[in-house]
């Protein structure tokens, strides 16, 4: 059944209302999204994608993420990373994958700065979209 919902506002066809990629070696790029329900509700959908071997398209995995866990799923993330780097790999150097790569609007972005404002979690509470 089709139908035309007036409250959905510009977003109809679920099209992406932010959205950033981080490109992952030569075949994996991940799509941070955030979208908008039928009710103007908001939610976040990681995409994976990793191009084939064969050269025949993408395979894609998606996830969504929805605002009642977001605080939940970053503790949990920054906890998880952050033993990684303290307990398992204490020396290894995570800087050094740091590159500056270029933004939709082809501005010089650095991940160091993305990823020093990440490791901070004192202000999860606090993190809006």
């Amino acid at each position: 059944m089709a139908y035309e919902n007036k409250n959905f506002g510009e977003n109809r066809n679920n099209e992406s209302l932010f959205s950033k990629r981080i490109k992952a070696g030569k075949r994996r790029t991940y799509f941070f999204d955030v979208r908008s329900t039928r009710g103007n509700d908001y939610f976040i959908t990681i995409t994976e994608s990793k191009k084939r071997f064969d050269d025949n398209g993408y395979d894609r995995h998606k996830m969504f993420l929805y605002k009642e866990d977001f605080n939940k799923f970053l503790n949990a993330l920054t906890e998880t990373v952050n033993y990684v780097k303290t307990d398992l790999m204490p020396d290894f150097d995570f800087d050094a994958y740091n590159h500056d790569q270029e933004n939709e609007e082809g501005s010089i972005v650095s991940d160091s700065v993305v990823s020093e404002a990440a490791e901070d979690s004192s202000g999860v509470d606090e993190w809006k979209m």
